[in-house]
């Protein structure tokens, strides 16, 4: 099961490689804490809105566990650089490095099952991106895990396009959870 999860990461990294080049995506392996939102589910935070690029979308809210590199950012979006946001802040960004990792509503750790789905104009079908977008640590632990609470774009895939409904995902949170953060796959 782990060598399967590690190949479908290679093959989204593969992906997301390829996209990059296309895309100008500026790819680096950042070291350090970050947060790993690919199992969490996201929350329309209301009345707001985050724009990427010339793009304006809804803003989403995550809770994901913060782990410890090395994990892969988009450093147009961190600022050029692997250093964290501020003091208490981290990226929330991509690693192949955990097979298992904290995952809610528990926060136990768990395997990744690396699984797909298609979006929806209903409640909660949709999927959110928050690659490389800002994350406040929470103070103390929940079940052994340091958490963070990021905020990134909803239907904004890690390219940088709109998602419309009907566009196939790939996600690691479990089938029920809302607003699932994930990649479109190209």
């Amino acid at each position: 099961m782990t060598r399967l999860v590690l190949a479908l990461a290679l093959v989204a990294l593969v992906a997301i490689g390829t996209t990059a080049q296309a895309q100008g995506i500026k790819l680096a392996i950042c070291p350090g804490e970050f947060a790993l939102c690919a199992a969490s589910g996201t929350t329309p935070v209301p009345n707001k809105t985050i724009t990427v690029g010339d793009t304006v979308y809804p803003l989403g809210h995550s809770v994901c566990p913060v782990l410890a590199g090395p994990a892969i950012a988009d450093l147009n979006l961190t600022n050029g650089s692997c250093t964290p946001p501020g003091p208490g802040k981290v990226w929330s960004l991509f690693s192949v490095a955990y097979a298992s990792y904290p995952q809610a509503p528990s926060w136990a750790v768990a395997p990744a099952k690396p699984r797909t789905f298609v979006t929806t104009m209903a409640p909660g079908g949709g999927m959110s991106n928050m690659w490389s977008f800002p994350c406040v640590v929470r103070p103390g632990s929940t079940n052994g895990a340091k958490l963070a609470d990021c905020y990134g774009p909803m239907n904004e895939s890690p390219s940088g396009n709109p998602i419309p409904p009907g566009t196939k995902v790939i996600t690691e949170a479990a089938p029920g959870v809302a607003n699932p953060v994930g990649g479109n796959i190209p």
